[in-house]
């Protein structure tokens, strides 16, 4: 039985290991097709199962919860996963596109307290800057590669602001709805989203390559269910700015998968800046005295979310 303070690190850990995920498929992805369509078959499948979960659970669901799902549907998932992955598609690498998602805490942090009222301490600040620091080593060779040009760069940067907003709109808004309805809601708007986007821009094919949807299930299975829904989670166990901490770990645990399905090599700088996100994470979570902070379980919001 799983207790509850062993419940906000697993589910941290699992978070960070499927957001992950999210960037590995989106370079596999896109090796077959552009990233509308990708994201489009990605979220065709995903929103058939979203819609059979709320054909049978049948949720009631008001007007403001409605509007709440759609704008961060919109926000954490059309708008972030469209530019990240488009980033990705035009030659960003999936270390670079994680690292500039990993500057969410920075945003978190800097706007926590005058719109969430959570207070973030001198440690916790010293956390952040380490972070930051720690994932710059972790991509600095991929940084100076020059895989793409620069203005690109602007695309992920894009899609951090709209997961950065989605963020603070839903510690604003606190729906009612549970985490798997938050999921299934968003994942429909997205899924109408992306396919409209897809057609009207002449993006939305049928690749013959069997290893595409191999891609697509990848997403559906490991980024959408897990990513996203454990993003749902953490929001819920923990302040905006704790959760956010963890995705500095997300660059070091993609460059690590990157090793191991496409063969890229990590260097020194790639270990000192694990080590230094490590730390980070560390510094942000634990209370003063070295006791990491006990997080509790509010039964009384659903949440919502955003993926990788």
């Amino acid at each position: 039985m799983i207790t509850p303070r062993a419940l906000p690190l697993l589910a941290g850990t699992g978070f960070v290991v499927f957001w992950s995920c999210g960037f590995i498929g989106a370079r596999w992805g896109t090796e077959y097709t552009s990233a509308f369509d990708l994201l489009a078959w990605r979220y065709v499948v995903a929103g058939a199962l979203a819609a059979a979960v709320l054909l049978k659970r049948r949720p009631k669901l008001t007007s403001a919860d409605l509007i709440t799902h759609a704008v961060m549907a919109l926000l954490t998932q059309c708008l972030y996963l469209g530019l990240i992955f488009t980033g990705i598609d035009h030659g960003i690498s999936a270390g670079v596109t994680a690292l500039i998602g990993s500057l969410q805490p920075i945003l978190i942090a800097t706007l926590a307290g005058p719109l969430l009222k959570e207070r973030v301490s001198g440690r916790q600040w010293i956390g952040l800057v380490l972070g930051v620091a720690g994932v710059a080593l972790v991509v600095a060779d991929d940084l100076s590669a020059g895989h793409a040009k620069a203005v690109v760069f602007l695309l992920p940067l894009g899609g951090l602001l709209g997961l950065v907003a989605g963020t603070l709109w839903d510690r604003r808004r606190k729906p009612t709805t549970s985490l798997l309805d938050a999921l299934c809601l968003q994942s429909l708007v997205s899924c109408v989203f992306f396919v409209v986007v897809a057609a009207a821009t002449s993006q939305l094919t049928v690749p013959r390559e069997l290893q595409f949807y191999g891609a697509v299930l990848w997403l559906v299975v490991l980024a959408t269910g897990g990513g996203w829904g454990l993003y749902l989670v953490n929001l819920e166990l923990a302040g905006a700015t704790k959760i956010s901490a963890l995705l500095y770990l997300v660059p070091p645990t993609t460059m690590v998968f990157a090793f191991v399905l496409f063969g890229e090599t990590i260097g020194a700088l790639a270990v000192g800046g694990m080590l230094l996100c490590t730390l980070a994470v560390l510094l942000i979570t634990a209370r003063p005295g070295g006791r990491r902070t006990r997080i509790s379980l509010r039964c009384d919001n659903g949440g919502t979310t955003v993926a990788g």
